[in-house]
């Protein structure tokens, strides 16, 4: 096998582990969704404000900062099909 080949074979290989690894995130984006949506429906008016003060601009950490609730930032996510490279 080539260097070319070997290199390519290499890249389709982490192309399809950080698909994989997408397709969980996205899942589990999916799940918290669902439970952040559901708590909503279940907290009270005054629990829900005193949410929406804790998370204001001023107080949100920066991308900086580790965020111990493990919220997580909007990212895009580009995927490259590789196809047959020859």
């Amino acid at each position: 096998m080539g260097l070319k080949n070997h290199l390519m074979y290499a890249v389709r290989e982490e192309v399809e582990i950080l698909k994989e690894q997408i397709k969980e995130l996205v899942e589990k984006n999916s799940q918290l969704e669902r439970e952040n949506s559901l708590l909503k429906t279940l907290a009270s008016p005054e629990q829900l404000e005193k949410l929406e003060s804790q998370l204001s601009p001023e107080t949100t950490p920066d991308a900086s900062s580790e965020d111990p609730g493990g919220n997580l930032s909007p990212i895009t996510v580009v995927v490259y099909d590789l196809g047959k490279v020859s």
